[in-house]
């Protein structure tokens, strides 16, 4: 594996392309079905209230699976999950995972347990994803976390 230099800080890590496709097909899909609700003649203003309800419900699922982010700073790293926000020191940082076949990164904590970083994801853009997990790893290894740290 080739080193990967260390990017200034800070610098947020987010899946570009899956979030775009998300946030572009929500927003078509909620612009659809309402346009479809206010078309259609016989439906009733309840009903076509609960058809812009669906699709505002259906876009706000999407902009929550569009959220996840991973913001490194000089005092440690924020993983923005689906529904969770978490800040880690970059002591509590051992070990940054992706392997072959991981949905996204892991990064192994100093209290024994590991932690999913939906912000880096090999899903849509696999390569962007493996840079951003060295990235990631060659900053939690500079501030002294790394494997030799424990």
């Amino acid at each position: 594996m080739t080193e990967s230099p260390t990017p200034a800080l800070p610098v947020t890590f987010r899946p570009g392309r899956t979030r775009a496709v998300l946030l572009t097909v929500g927003t078509v899909m909620f612009a659809v079905i309402t346009a479809v609700a206010l078309m259609l003649e016989r439906l009733g203003p309840g009903e076509r209230a609960s058809f812009i309800f669906i699709a505002a419900l259906f876009l706000g699922v999407l902009a929550l699976l569009s959220r996840p982010k991973v913001v490194a700073d000089e005092n440690g790293v924020t993983v923005v999950n689906i529904t969770r926000t978490r800040r880690l020191a970059w002591a509590e940082i051992l070990r940054v995972n992706l392997r072959p076949g991981d949905p996204w990164v892991f990064l192994d904590l100093s209290d024994g347990t590991s932690m999913p970083a939906l912000g880096i994801q090999p899903g849509i853009a696999k390569q962007q994803a493996i840079r951003d997990a060295r990235a990631l790893r060659a900053l939690a290894e500079s501030r002294g976390t790394g494997p030799e740290a424990g």
